[in-house]
């Protein structure tokens, strides 16, 4: 049994920032019923933000609703409504990702819904929040990455702002309101209340950076300066980066400079005896190592650094990783099967309990594929069954 099996979660939410968080609790046990505009459902299934196509759908859909089922409604609809209340009535937690105000212009809002159900936990995730001037603005991931600062950490000093590549900020927003709600429930065992859980994607991406904008507050308010070779982290001195290799690339983490002297045979780098030149003179240290680390492949260096407890690693492209034995030893890929039996893999979560792998094999659903189960089951109102 798993730690969520029984408690049912409504998901109102799209995109990715939502459903992440949606998805995390289905993969410890919860029964998330996904919530989809009548003849659309989550724009995700549609918006492609790649070009690879499965099963009729986008693949950034069925990556982050596995192990949901879809309940196909009109929220404009009077009937449909009632179902959704009675779903509500029943529910333990509530997600919605709509902007400030739309919610409750439909009737869902935080006071409607704990009126009807008091130990719900109702939980929603905003772009900018709900109070400040931006509140009203998309929640967009490369918007939040650029108004929150977050793009001037990577990259080199001269190649401007640089997002990352990956949609982190939708992913910190979800796991943020999930812990949200795990907490929320840990209390409704014990007091039997419910609770209102926000987190805004603004928010979200300032706490990601907290360890930096700590040190900037306290240092003067002088603004992180990225190296011009190399840079991996503006605070960090050399030789911290990732450094082009005779076959490939070598990451370097912290680490004193005259031991890697020595045990690069590197002259030129020997002269750097202080330890505050790794950070002072950084520059030139890394454009010294640079051209050194390309003069032989990267096995030889680890071979070298790495009985030598230097902190350094390969740098792997996914073809290279999923051939990689500690990748395999993982078992982070697993395969699921939609209910039309078209089957695909992913990953898994990532949390193990009890030494336990949390999996499951059930893929995305269809647009409205469980209405009939779920109104079977949990409305009374017995309408007709959307098809």
């Amino acid at each position: 049994m798993k730690a969520l099996e029984d408690y049912l979660v409504v998901d109102f939410s799209q995109f990715l920032s939502g459903p992440s968080a949606s998805l995390r609790l289905a993969d410890m046990g919860a029964r998330v019923i996904k919530i989809e505009r009548s003849g659309v459902g989550d724009i995700c299934r549609t918006l492609y933000t790649s070009n690879v196509i499965m099963n009729g759908e986008s693949s950034v859909f069925h990556a982050i609703n596995r192990n949901k089922e879809s309940f196909e409604l009109d929220l404009k609809n009077e009937e449909d409504c009632k179902m959704v209340w009675e779903l509500l009535e029943k529910a333990d937690v509530m997600i919605h990702n709509f902007r400030p105000g739309v919610m409750e212009r439909l009737g869902f809002g935080y006071a409607d819904v704990q009126q009807l159900n008091k130990s719900i936990i109702y939980a929603e995730l905003s772009g900018y929040g709900t109070e400040i001037e931006g509140k009203g603005k998309p929640g967009q991931d490369l918007l939040l990455q650029s108004v929150t600062g977050l793009t001037w950490l990577s990259g080199n000093a001269n190649s401007g702002p640089v997002a990352m590549g990956l949609s982190i900020v939708d992913m910190l927003a979800g796991s943020h309101l999930a812990q949200g709600i795990l907490a929320c429930l840990f209390r409704k065992i014990s007091t039997g209340t419910g609770g209102l859980v926000q987190v805004s994607m603004i928010e979200s991406a300032y706490d990601f950076q907290f360890e930096t904008i700590t040190t900037f507050m306290n240092d003067g308010a002088e603004l992180p300066e990225r190296t011009v070779h190399n840079n991996a982290n503006a605070y960090l001195g050399a030789p911290y980066g990732i450094y082009k290799t005779a076959d490939g690339f070598i990451a370097l983490a912290m680490g004193s400079i005259p031991v890697l002297a020595a045990l690069l045979g590197c002259k030129a780098m020997e002269v750097f005896t202080d330890p505050a030149e790794a950070y002072d003179k950084r520059e030139e240290i890394k454009a010294i190592l640079a051209a050194h680390l390309q003069t032989a492949a990267t096995k030889s260096w680890l071979a070298v650094l790495e009985p030598a407890d230097i902190w350094c690693s390969e740098v792997l492209n996914w073809k290279e990783l999923m051939e990689h034995e500690g990748f395999k030893a993982l078992n982070m890929i697993q395969e699921v099967e939609m209910e039309d039996g078209y089957r695909y893999q992913t990953t898994r979560c990532p949390i193990k309990i009890d030494g336990e792998l949390l999996v499951s094999s059930k893929g995305s659903p269809k647009l409205g594929q469980d209405n009939e189960r779920i109104i079977n089951q949990f409305i009374t109102l017995k309408p007709s069954v959307h098809e």
